[in-house]
């Protein structure tokens, strides 16, 4: 299947780690063009001397998109460079455990400044851009926005508000043409992740029961299985694809328990 991604500029927040990173990866493999932003200036230098080495074209911004300017220089510096804008993918965000009773007001605020604030943000600066493309944006959210999980009121409120807003900016974009959609996923083997299994007394046990309850084969999600649905769902090939919540996490979110 063509996608059609040649010479796209795909620009991804948190694009040199995890998820963010095989995002770029397979947009690189497509032959977009694929801009990354993350914090983690080494793993972004380390990404993208690969990226040229293997042929693709890329750029690594170096930036904290938790500041209302560091998201709108992200957007700047990518238009300047290339002068246009074909697709955004929200992508940043980290579970920070900040729940009801063993948060607070100022805790809760600073989660959403870390998991939604910046998406709004983003979107907001490159819409300019993405209409004269007529472009499309991506949101990564989190199954804890449907499930629920306990002692995480900010990550869960800011992943719920993503899917609200993936659904509200397809509304509000439809006469531009923009499609909006968001990816979500559940267990995802990723650095971060397994630095969270690790906090654990017994993370081999701990990461033993998780994959247990994985209802497709008993295994995490990798990350290019997450990347491979983002590289579809942004090109011309889901053309008609708009509003929509996909699930790439083996089964985890809906079906039956008793299977695992």
């Amino acid at each position: 299947m063509d996608l059609q991604l040649k010479d796209k500029i795909v620009l991804i927040t948190g694009g040199a780690k995890g998820i963010g990173e095989a995002i770029t990866r397979g947009c690189a493999r497509e032959g977009a063009i694929p801009v990354f932003v993350d914090k983690d200036a080494e793993a972004g230098k380390h990404l993208q001397k690969d990226l040229v080495v293997a042929g693709a074209t890329c750029s690594m911004i170096s930036t904290d998109v938790m500041s209302v300017e560091s998201c709108r220089g992200a957007v700047e510096q990518t238009l300047k460079e290339y002068g246009r804008l074909d697709v955004l993918v929200n992508n940043v965000g980290a579970n920070d455990n900040v729940g009801l009773e063993n948060g607070t007001p100022e805790k809760f605020v600073s989660s959403l400044r870390l998991n939604l604030f910046h998406y709004y943000n983003m979107a907001h600066f490159a819409l300019p851009a993405l209409k004269k493309s007529h472009g499309c944006i991506l949101n990564i959210a989190s199954k804890v926005a449907v499930t629920g999980q306990g002692g995480t009121s900010g990550y869960a409120s800011a992943k719920g508000a993503i899917l609200s807003l993936t659904r509200d900016w397809a509304a509000e974009l439809l006469p531009s043409g923009i499609r909006v959609n968001a990816l979500v996923p559940a267990e995802v083997s990723t650095p971060l992740y397994k630095q969270w299994v690790s906090t654990f007394p017994d993370p081999e046990a701990k990461l033993a029961h998780i994959v247990s309850k994985i209802p497709l084969g008993k295994r995490m999600t990798q990350p290019a299985e997450i990347a491979a649905m983002v590289l579809f769902l942004i090109s011309s090939q889901a053309s008609h694809i708009t509003g929509q919540h996909v699930f790439v996490d083996g089964g985890y979110t809906h079906l039956d328990r008793a299977l695992t």
